[in-house]
């Protein structure tokens, strides 16, 4: 086949509105996968990263919110990136690689030599046309990307062994109970089209055991299976694990950062991570100034250009700032997330925190945390039209949306 005609595409796995649940309470009205990161929805970041790729078609999401949830924001991104975008909804969750498999007729349709599959709220750069290259080159299935991450967090994933010298996947446990391995399992992956007949596999293998099961009810009480339906295929536990040490899966280690987007502090490291990656993709991106025409700014920001702010406010390092949002004098913010249509008054501060939108911070109000992003309270969340009225400190807190809040607070859950 002449290298011209390879075409690529790409699946991101989106997940659905039962997942996400310690996003709260920031998903309640926006799906996470669509919660701006540095600006630009979640799940744009591995899109931006897939459209890099030579000979790529299209990109589908794949998950089980509400068709309406994702409507506009695919329509909006395939015509910015003049290429079809689709959201493709499970009537029910399938599991990582089941999903691929229930729409293998439409992800097959332009009869694609490699299909990329992503999580969305994994962070890291998404070396994607490099893992690419190296995958053509080992001949296999499927190449996972990996990171090596230190030995006391690495149970916390899938850890896996690789054969240092060809990279292949030798053996895949998924958060092992001992130590297995310190590199893990990324959430980004790259197949040949083999992968839906593996998947097929697994799924009638599975209605035999079941049939066999019938004969026996002893086992059925014994079989750690027996509740996984025959269509919810999980891409570690049924693909990897079985197919590790086959010359089938090899790896491929990234050298850059890669982190899970599991709670909002880790949703605000990440915007940060995200912000730093733009120096190398997109500059044109991060806000500069030097408080002279335009606000000082700080290390990396970002500013919609719809948002007003202040020549006399100081801004950064890691601010995100929404649309229409409006910045007052002499305001100080470091390392926050401010959604759309917020007022921040003026010499207000605001510190390792995600203000939700239409909220509105008080004159000389603080709103910060000690920035601990794996901590519950690690960063102070304000929900969606929270006011913190004139000189109210919040430090440490969780509001939920439509608050007002008259009196300072710390370490607090105010429902």
């Amino acid at each position: 086949m002449e290298s011209s005609e390879e075409k690529v595409v790409a699946v991101i796995m989106v997940g659905g509105p039962t997942k996400g649940t310690r996003f709260r309470p920031l998903s309640f009205n926006t799906p996470k996968p669509l919660f701006p990161l540095a600006g630009q929805p979640m799940v744009q970041h591995p899109i931006s990263a897939c459209k890099r790729i030579p000979n790529l078609v299209q990109i589908f999401l794949i998950g089980f919110h509400e068709e309406r949830d994702f409507a506009l924001y695919v329509s909006s991104i395939s015509n910015e990136l003049k290429m079809p975008v689709r959201y493709l909804k499970e009537d029910k969750p399938h599991g990582s690689a089941g999903g691929l498999y229930y729409f293998r007729n439409i992800i097959m349709e332009d009869n694609p030599s490699h299909i990329f599959l992503l999580n969305c709220d994994v962070c890291c750069s998404f070396p994607l046309t490099d893992m690419l290259e190296a995958h053509k080159r080992y001949g296999g299935m499927g190449t996972v990307l990996v990171i090596k991450v230190s030995a006391e967090s690495a149970n916390q994933f899938g850890e896996l062994v690789a054969d240092p010298i060809t990279k292949e996947l030798l053996h895949y446990t998924e958060k092992p109970e001992t130590f297995v391995s310190d590199l893990i399992n990324c959430g980004v992956y790259i197949f040949t089209p083999h992968i839906l007949t593996a998947i097929q596999e697994v799924s009638m293998h599975r209605e035999g055991q079941a049939n066999i099961r019938h004969l026996s009810s002893f086992e059925t009480l014994q079989s750690p299976t027996r509740a996984l339906p025959l269509d919810f295929v999980r891409l570690d536990q049924d693909i990897l694990s079985p197919f590790a040490g086959k010359k089938q899966l090899y790896t491929y280690e990234t050298m850059d950062f890669w982190e899970q987007i599991k709670t909002p502090g880790m949703a605000l490291k990440c915007s940060g991570l995200y912000l730093a990656q733009f120096r190398f993709t997109s500059s044109h991106l991060l806000a500069g100034g030097d408080g002279t025409k335009s606000a000082s700014i700080v290390g990396d920001v970002f500013v919609h250009p719809s948002a007003k702010v202040h020549p006399t406010a100081k801004i950064g390092p890691n601010v995100s700032i929404s649309a229409n949002v409006r910045v007052g004098a002499g305001v100080r913010l470091i390392s926050c997330i401010i959604l759309d249509d917020v007022e921040v008054q003026e010499n207000a501060v605001v510190i390792n925190s995600i203000v939700g939108w239409k909220s509105s911070i008080g004159k000389w109000s603080r709103v910060q945390a000690d920035g601990d992003y794996n901590a519950k309270l690690g960063i102070t969340i304000l929900g969606e039209a929270v006011i913190v009225e004139d000189e109210v400190v919040v430090i440490n807190s969780i509001v939920l949306p439509n608050k007002t809040l008259n009196l300072s607070v710390q370490d607090e859950i105010i429902l």
